[in-house]
């Protein structure tokens, strides 16, 4: 039996090693073909090993086009996926203290509407919001792609939703005996022990943030105002040969952003969740 028990075990650690390893593997060739030649990677060579090791594709990468350097894109879009998760925490921890915490007339149906925005895909409302942000003259500015952030998002709202049921409702009524109102109760109470849900949410709309291809390509017209995304696309010119090289290295470094958002925001994430219990 524990000859068999073992097997089952080393069978299952070969299949999961086995199938990560597919998974990550597109990864890892896009950041072994930043170190390989046009013509190495043109040719369909699967190996992770470049035969000659091209360090020169990140500085041809980084000069970016027509004066613009990559510093410039990574601005951008830093500067994009900052203050959209500072205005989707901020507008979403509200409307979910208010729909979850506040009883007032119409909150059923309220919170009905908002989850039914959730069915709706975002290429049906993307022609009337581009009308709207159109007269108010704002096509070309970086505000239609940070303002929305400050009115919510139904995923998030219904996500913190979630979770301030399990924080009890004496701790608000302490607090409104101790002289709080509904503001300070929800800036001194709720919101602090909202940190795992907040770290969630500002995780999630950081990376869709610093994804987002179709908002930029939309509304933004200059190409100093062009995203890390937008500037990958130029590197694929369909009239002249394709520099793949320089591409793939500045996708891998458009990675790091990512990561380094994933490993600060992971630790303070499990601390919260630990702090959190035994606050409980």
């Amino acid at each position: 039996m524990a000859n068999k028990r073992n097997f089952y075990k080393v069978l299952y650690h070969v299949l999961v090693v086995f199938f990560g390893f597919i998974m990550v593997y597109p990864v890892l060739w896009m950041i072994s073909g930043s170190l390989k030649t046009n013509l190495e990677i043109a040719t369909g060579a699967l190996t992770l090993v470049p035969r000659y090791w091209l360090w020169e594709n990140f500085v041809n990468g980084w000069q970016g086009f027509a004066g613009i350097t990559f510093s410039t894109f990574f601005g951008n879009s830093l500067y994009l996926s900052i203050f959209t998760t500072i205005g989707t925490v901020i507008s979403c921890s509200l409307v979910a203290y208010s729909l979850s915490r506040i009883r007032f007339r119409g909150r059923s149906v309220i919170f009905t509407l908002m989850l039914s925005t959730m069915m709706i895909p975002a290429q049906v409302i993307l022609i009337p919001q581009f009308i709207i942000f159109h007269r108010l003259g704002l096509v070309g500015t970086f505000v239609p792609l940070i303002l929305p952030s400050f009115f919510g998002a139904a995923f998030f709202i219904f996500l913190m939703m979630q979770f301030m049921v399990s924080i009890p409702k004496e701790l608000d009524e302490a607090a409104i005996v101790d002289g709080c109102n509904k503001y300070t109760v929800f800036t001194r109470i709720i919101f602090p022990l909202l940190k795992p849900a907040l770290v969630t949410t500002a995780i999630i709309q950081f990376y869709w943030a610093w994804d987002n291809f179709l908002g930029p390509l939309i509304y933004l017209n200059n190409p100093r105002q062009f995203t890390v995304s937008l500037a990958l696309r130029m590197f694929a010119d369909t009239a002249s040969v394709t520099d793949f090289g320089a591409m793939f290295a500045m996708s891998t470094l458009s990675l790091i952003p990512v990561f380094v958002m994933f490993l600060l925001f992971n630790k303070q994430l499990v601390d919260g969740i630990s702090t959190m219990g035994l606050k409980g």
